[in-house]
């Protein structure tokens, strides 16, 4: 009887394992696809010329670029950083060292519906916040779009790596006289740095994507971005918008603008995930 139990568990593990290998060889088969599909389709329109000059007028067969798009993202995504993460942070500090229980347990339900609220219904948000206050589309108001995005994951993450640092690290602080305010910037959060930080990364490689949110703030442009009140180009607008044109060029730099920004967010996610296998905050005692 014990011996067919055996055997009958060895199976079942068999099984388990076998399925288990199989959905892991297709979730990786299917990344791999999507960026062998985008290379073959765009690699072909990736050069020099994509990286340094503006888009070909419309109608035109010229050899155009996306820099404008590639500065505007940045732009975009530098001031959305600077909005979303020092906000994320300090909660995130508040509710890992200073707030109640019940109170925590309030707010992360708060951040919680943020996180799940529509990018889309975010657009509208800032659009209606900053773009209807300015009389115009900007750069501004698409990083204010991404960074209230931004602002939930940073929570989360800060409060879930400050809290898996040691306990025994705040009471050998105390215990030397430091201050809480003292004991979270000098010991507590060097502790954390790198889980921080790759999460901070993972953040923006989140947001890097968004389209809707930029359709109502920043809108685009087909020239370079003058400043940070004017609307400007970013790529995930110049692929939807080279997407549903009709001309088959535009598809192609569509499908090499794809190809660099997924890249891209490759690139951000495996960064973050070293940076976490170098150095991550050790779980609490």
């Amino acid at each position: 009887m014990e011996m067919k139990i055996s055997q009958s568990r060895k199976v079942v593990n068999a099984v388990m394992l076998t399925v288990s290998g199989l959905c892991t060889l297709l979730a990786v088969a299917v990344l791999f696809y999507i960026l062998g599909y985008l290379l073959v389709h765009g690699g072909k329109s990736l050069s020099l010329n994509f990286f340094t000059k503006l888009p070909s007028p419309f109608g035109s067969t010229g050899d155009g670029g996306m820099a404008n798009a590639i500065i505007g993202s940045g732009k975009v995504l530098l001031l959305a950083t600077l909005i979303g993460v020092p906000i994320g942070f300090l909660a995130g500090v508040y509710l890992a060292e200073y707030s109640s229980r019940s109170f925590a347990s309030v707010v992360r339900y708060v951040v919680d519906l943020l996180n799940g609220v529509p990018s889309i219904v975010i657009g509208i948000v800032g659009y209606a916040l900053v773009v209807r206050a300015m009389g115009h589309y900007s750069t501004l108001a698409g990083g204010v779009a991404l960074g209230i995005m931004m602002i939930p994951i940073a929570v989360r993450t800060s409060e879930e790596f400050l809290r898996a640092v040691p306990n025994s690290l705040r009471e050998g602080a105390m215990a030397l006289g430091a201050t809480k305010a003292t004991t979270i910037f000098t010991v507590i959060i060097p502790a954390a740095i790198s889980g921080l930080t790759s999460g901070m990364m993972l953040n923006l490689a989140r947001v890097a994507g968004e389209t809707a949110p930029l359709l109502f703030t920043a809108l685009g442009s087909m020239y370079w971005s003058r400043g940070w009140d004017h609307p400007t180009a970013t790529l995930p607008v110049m692929i939807y918008n080279y997407a549903i044109s009709p001309e088959p060029d535009l598809h192609q730099q569509a499908w090499a603008a794809g190809f660099v920004l997924l890249t891209l967010v490759l690139v951000i996610n495996v960064t973050a995930r070293l940076i976490v296998a170098r150095g991550p905050a050790s779980s609490r005692r």
